[in-house]
C-alpha cells in the first residue's frame, strides 16, 4: 500500500515530527497503544538520523475537566483518571528510548490532537527552516492523522513513515493508510523507514 517517495529525495529541510510516544500510551499506561513497542525501533532510527531535526510532541491533559471547554470537557469527564489531578506526571514523559535524544532533539507540549495546536511549533519550524515533515508516532488514526492534515494545509511536503506509526485500533490504522492511498496520494507520501532514511540527505 502506498507509492513510496514519489517526489524523490528528501532534502536537508526535513524534520522528523514524532507524535506522543510517551509512557502514557505505552503498554501498561492508561491509554496503551499495544503496537508502540513494535514500531519503536523505526522511530528511534528516524530520530537517530539527525537528532537536532527531530521534534517530539507530548500530549498533556488538563488539570481537571473544568479547565477546558466544549466537547473536551465531556471527554475528560469520561477520562478523569488521565487528568493531571489524578495522573502520575511521570506518565507524560517520552519513553526512555526517545528521551535520550533530548537535547538536541526538541520537545513541544500540546493539549489537542494535532501537533500544530502547540503555540511553539510554528516558530520552531521556522528556526529549523523546515519544508518537509516526516511523521511517526501515535496514534495513526487520531493525533498523527490530525497533524498530517494540518501539515498538508500548511504546505509542507508530508511523509508518513508507515512502519513507525501505531494505533490502539487496527481497523482505524488500516483505514487511514487506505484513505491516504486513495484520496491523498498527491499530497502525502507513505513509505517505510528504510526507504525514508536512504533518501534523506545526511546531516552535514
Amino acid at each position: 500500500m502506498g507509492s513510496g517517495l514519489v517526489n524523490g529525495p528528501i532534502g536537508p529541510g526535513a524534520v522528523h515530527l514524532c507524535l506522543d510516544m510517551q509512557r502514557l500510551f505505552a503498554p501498561g499506561g492508561p491509554w496503551p497503544a499495544p503496537w508502540a513497542a513494535r514500531v519503536l525501533p523505526a522511530v528511534v532510527a528516524l530520530a537517530d538520523h539527525d537528532p537536532e531535526r527531530s521534534v517530539f510532541t507530548r500530549f498533556v491533559p488538563p488539570h481537571t475537566p473544568d479547565t477546558v471547554g466544549g466537547a473536551w470537557r465531556s471527554y475528560y469527564e469520561k477520562w478523569r483518571q488521565v487528568t493531571r489531578e489524578q495522573l502520575d506526571d511521570g506518565l507524560l514523559a517520552l519513553v526512555p528510548e526517545l528521551s535520550r535524544f533530548v537535547p538536541p532533539a526538541h520537545v513541544v507540549d500540546k493539549g489537542r490532537y494535532s501537533a500544530f495546536s502547540s503555540p511553539t511549533l510554528p516558530s520552531l519550524f521556522a528556526a529549523l527552516r523546515a519544508d518537509t515533515l516526516i511523521l511517526s508516532g501515535a496514534e495513526t488514526d487520531v493525533c498523527v492523522l490530525a497533524t498530517l492534515f494540518d501539515a498538508v494545509d500548511c504546505g509542507f511536503r508530508t511523509v508518513l513513515a508507515r512502519d513507525a506509526v501505531c494505533s490502539s485500533a487496527d481497523a482505524g490504522h488500516d483505514a487511514v493508510l487506505a484513505m491516504l492511498d486513495t484520496r491523498l496520494s498527491v499530497q502525502v507520501e507513505v513509505a517505510d523507514t528504510a526507504e525514508i532514511l536512504a533518501a534523506w540527505t545526511a546531516p552535514a
